[in-house]
């Protein structure tokens, strides 16, 4: 969402008339009217109805699977490709940019382009379909033939990392190099850099070494077990580190089934899981924390979660718990103040974690200078030139 509302901004900002096509509000598990105000104001916005299967349509939570293809929220095709529809003859609108990780929206970007013949935009941002993912066939089938309507039919397709842009000129080599183009995740300037400006006022004094993760946590690719297992270890190695420090879970998006497993390890007095922050309120509290911990498995090597840039930018620590062969941990040794670990090697992870608390840690940050390559910002001017040559063939 946050990479999508930037670039409205920024395009709106160099003079491009944008409409943001999406979901009724119902359709959202979770939402505060604090977002409503980071909407631009010269951005139009449509919604179109939708349900979550998972959470509206289900009997005792039981629902057809077909429902959930290729999401949960498939039910806002058709009402969002009639909006689209109207919206593109009213108001003669040339280009469609559809965007991942909701693959119902690349769905409705096809079909919006052959009813009305405008050009077609893919922000795929990561692999769709992979050897290992999804692990459903059915769904996996669904996902190989939205990806053969988007290289078939899209003027460009945008990836965010270099991994994805290999895979996809291996996959598809008869297309040319032109039609992948790379546009990375970044930082929101406008959200992160007040933050920076007063330093005083965002840095809190605690007794704690607290290492924070801000978003979801999935079982699949992100299990944070080994991190567990290291931090019970230490526990009762009676090692004296582990009491200085403080694991905060934020917003994981399955709280319950987390705080289980910290219950079940016994690491409670150490490791604690929090709802779910507006956004202002989140980028602070990762300023305030003592390091930023990301999880990643190899299986997504050719991705780079966002928020690995709003850490970048807010010049913490980053404890990376990722393949060193991966794009992420490629970037973290590009740009420094991190220390990266593999996600499965609990001894590994142990020792990192002894060197973080170590009172002789010491890392260093790129400049403001050098950091402004990576905001979203930068990106939106990359976007906007890309969208000039797209309309001008």
């Amino acid at each position: 969402m946050h990479r999508t509302l930037a670039f409205t901004r920024y395009l709106s900002e160099q003079g491009w008339a944008v409409t943001l096509l999406t979901t009724s509000l119902s359709a959202y598990a979770d939402w505060h009217p604090q977002q409503a105000d980071y909407i631009p104001k010269r951005v139009k916005v449509l919604r179109a109805w939708a349900w979550d299967a998972v959470r509206q349509l289900s009997f005792r939570g039981k629902y057809l699977s077909w429902m959930a293809l290729p999401d949960r929220w498939q039910s806002w095709i058709p009402f969002a490709v009639i909006r689209g529809w109207w919206a593109i003859r009213r108001e003669r609108i040339p280009v469609v940019i559809s965007t991942y990780p909701i693959a119902s929206a690349h769905i409705i970007g096809y079909l919006l382009h052959k009813l009305t013949g405008v050009a077609w935009i893919a922000d795929l941002r990561d692999p769709m379909a992979q050897d290992c993912f999804p692990k459903d066939a059915r769904l996996k089938r669904v996902f190989y033939w939205i990806e053969s309507k988007m290289v078939k039919h899209c003027q460009r397709i945008l990836v965010t990392t270099q991994g994805t842009l290999a895979l996809y000129r291996e996959r598809y080599p008869e297309k040319p190099a032109s039609f992948w183009q790379l546009i990375p995740n970044g930082y929101d300037e406008v959200l992160i850099d007040p933050l920076m400006a007063d330093d005083a006022r965002t840095h809190a004094v605690s007794s704690y070494f607290t290492l924070l993760h801000s978003g979801t946590i999935n079982t699949y690719d992100r299990h944070p077990g080994h991190l567990f297992e290291a931090i019970a270890q230490l526990q009762t190695e009676k090692n004296p580190a582990i009491a200085r420090l403080k694991v905060v879970l934020r917003g994981t998006g399955m709280d319950a089934y987390w705080q289980e497993q910290i219950r079940r390890l016994k690491i409670t007095d150490t490791v604690e899981v929090q709802p779910l922050l507006p956004v202002k309120q989140a980028l602070l509290e990762m300023k305030q924390a003592s390091a930023l911990l990301i999880l990643q498995d190899v299986s997504c090597n050719y991705q780079i979660p966002a928020k690995t840039y709003e850490y970048i930018r807010l010049k913490r620590p980053i404890f990376a718990l990722t393949d060193e062969k991966g794009d992420t941990a490629a970037l973290l040794n590009l740009v420094g103040g991190s220390v990266v670990v593999p996600l499965t090697d609990t001894s590994a992870i142990k020792q990192a974690l002894l060197a973080l608390l170590s009172p002789n840690s010491v890392f260093r940050f790129l400049s403001d200078d050098e950091l402004k390559q990576y905001s979203r910002g930068h990106q939106g001017e990359t976007l906007s030139a890309l969208l000039m040559r797209v309309i001008s063939e």
